[in-house]
This record gives C-alpha cells, sequence and structure tokens, in this order.
C-alpha cells in the first residue's frame, strides 16, 4: 500500500453546497496527499459525488475554496483550468462511456481533446496500450460498450481515464454491480496501477472490502462535513455513531475477518 506524504495534491475549506433549501455540505474541510488512496464514505445523501464533482469543477460550490495541485478552482473558465484538468483521470459511476463509440475510440476522447494534433496512428498506439494496461484483451478495443459485461466496461473506464497519464485518479463507485469476485480483481487493478504509476486516488465507494483492501485513509462524510479522516484502525478509536455502525456492523466485521486472513495466509 502506498505511504503518503505531507503534500496534498487536494485542499478543500470551508466548502458549501446547496441545492434550493438543502444544505448538502457547510464547513467542509478535506485534505488529499500526495500518492495515497484516499477512500471516501457517508450514508445516502451525504454528497460524496457531489464533493468530488465540487473538485472537478462541475458543480459550483456557494463558498469556499478548492485547490488542486496548488491551483485554485472555484471561479476558474474552462481554458484557464485547462493545465489542471490534463493532470486528473476520471471514472464515472457506470463507466459512462460514449455507447457510439468503440471501446479505442473511447479512450481517445481525450488525447483528441487536449492533443488534436497527435495523428491517428499514434493515437491508435496510445489506446492499445491503455487498454491492455488496464486489464483487457487487446481485442476489446474496437468492440462497442454493448458488447462488453460490466466489468469490462468499468476497465474500458479506466483505460480512458489514464489516456493522459495522469498523477490524480477519481473513481466514484468503481465496483458497484460488480460480483465479489469481480470487485476483488477491480480492487487489486487500482492498486497495482497507483503502485506502478504513482498515482493518487480520490475513491468514493461504500464497499468495505475496498476500504480494508486497498485504501491509505478514509474520510467519512457526515453532518454536512467530514467528520473524521484516518486510517481504519484511527476510525475505530472514535465514538461518532455512524463510524461505529458502518465499520462495526456485520460486513465490517466481515471484510476485516477477510483482510485479517489473507494478510496470515
Amino acid at each position: 500500500m502506498a505511504v503518503s506524504t505531507d503534500e496534498n495534491i487536494i485542499e478543500v475549506r470551508s466548502l458549501k453546497n446547496v441545492f434550493g433549501t438543502q444544505t448538502v455540505h457547510e464547513n467542509l474541510d478535506l485534505d488529499v496527499r500526495r500518492s495515497e488512496i484516499l477512500g471516501v464514505v457517508g450514508g445516502s445523501g451525504t454528497g460524496k459525488s457531489v464533493l468530488m464533482r465540487s473538485i472537478i469543477g462541475l458543480q459550483s460550490p456557494a463558498e469556499g475554496e478548492i485547490s488542486v495541485f496548488g491551483e485554485p478552482m472555484i471561479g476558474r473558465d474552462e481554458n484557464e483550468a485547462k493545465d489542471v484538468r490534463r493532470r486528473w483521470g476520471i471514472l464515472f459511476q457506470g463507466a459512462a462511456l460514449f455507447s457510439t463509440l468503440t471501446v479505442a475510440e473511447n479512450v481517445q476522447v481525450p488525447i483528441r481533446e487536449y492533443f488534436p494534433k497527435v495523428d491517428q496512428k499514434l493515437m491508435d498506439e496510445i489506446a492499445s496500450y491503455k487498454i491492455v494496461m488496464s486489464g483487457l484483451p487487446a481485442e476489446a478495443g474496437p468492440k462497442f460498450p454493448s458488447e462488453l459485461s460490466g466489468g469490462m466496461k468499468k476497465r474500458a473506464g479506466i483505460a480512458r481515464a489514464l489516456a493522459l497519464d495522469p498523477e490524480l485518479l477519481f473513481l466514484d463507485e468503481p465496483t458497484a454491480g460488480l460480483d465479489p469476485i469481480g470487485a476483488a480483481a477491480f480492487d487489486q487493478l487500482i492498486k497495482e496501477l497507483q503502485a506502478a504509476l504513482g498515482l493518487t486516488v480520490f475513491l468514493i465507494t461504500h464497499d468495505l472490502d475496498t476500504l480494508y483492501a486497498i485504501c491509505d485513509r478514509v474520510a467519512v462524510l457526515a453532518d454536512r462535513k467530514v467528520v473524521a479522516i484516518g486510517t481504519i484502525p484511527e476510525l475505530l478509536a472514535l465514538d461518532h455513531p455512524w463510524i461505529q455502525e458502518y465499520f462495526r456492523g456485520p460486513r465490517g466485521r466481515a471484510a476485516e475477518t477477510a483482510v485479517r486472513e489473507n494478510a496470515e495466509a
């Protein structure tokens, strides 16, 4: 598992998100350290995806400050933020592939956006490399998303997220909908990619197996903010009711036991 440094890749300060009369976040602070895999958890309605969308610029907060790679993100137009955005990759829920494009063409989308002068031969080579890197067979390149299984679609989404050799990876519920074997294999893929490429990973999940298997730290959203952040043992030492219910419940105990047994094997 990655060893975090003290350098923060993402800094969120006093974030407030409001939808109509509903305040989702208020006075939310968060730091994401370089080279760590940070898991983000919270109950339904706590705004996990809203937080990610705020960081990447798809949601305009009512208040607060957000910086990525030391660059302020709020209030910047598309062109001003472009140099920062090309340094990250995103896997949205369900992979969000373009259905009318092949896997290879999906991978090439960000390359065409940021490097439109790259010739097609090099584009094809890059796409082929990223597809294999994601754990897909090379012959997946000419297939359309409708021809792929759920797990293969997520891997294709990872291939696209890695297209520009990012330093930072955003993953929104990456193992949702996968069977336990497929989810474990995907966790292993993320862990291997993070180690090989030195990625910083911001990972939204509800999967306790994922949290125990690959996350360096976990941030807990509750009460409209990050109520705690730390390793799982550090979180277990807290008396917050949601944290105790989540990590000490049957699924939490099963995940902890599985990790312990794997370590002893």
